[in-house]
């Protein structure tokens, strides 16, 4: 069998060329908003929890230091407490504000057909 035909080659890697052009050009890059979303969340999980066990600490140190038996803790656990809820609401505003500028506005989801079959 004779040497292909060096025309018929060059057409193909042209049609090849094309093909990836037009894939490039339809395909969209799908971010990954969900393991963004959760990260947010598992942040101020960890506020809320640090928050009260550093309460619990600093509680139970001046309970040591200062012999106040269950005071200092009593306070560590509610001044924590009440500090990382104010850390976790500046932190979910922040998070929300990002989220809304880089996502868009909230979306509803499509009805569902199925609902409708009573």
């Amino acid at each position: 069998m004779p040497g292909s035909d060096p025309s018929r080659e060059e057409a193909i890697r042209r049609l090849d060329e094309q093909a990836a052009a037009l894939e490039a050009r339809t395909t969209r890059d799908i971010p990954d908003h969900g393991a963004q979303a959760s990260g947010y969340g598992y942040r101020i999980m960890a506020l809320l929890l640090g928050g009260v066990f550093v309460g619990v600490g600093l509680g139970a140190a001046v309970d040591v230091l200062v012999g106040s038996a269950p005071w200092g803790m009593i306070v560590g656990v509610l001044g924590g407490f009440v500090i990382s809820i104010w850390m976790a609401v500046r932190s979910a505003r922040i998070y929300s504000a990002v989220a809304a500028r880089d996502w868009g506005p909230p979306r509803d989801l499509p009805d569902d057909a199925s609902d409708d079959d009573d």
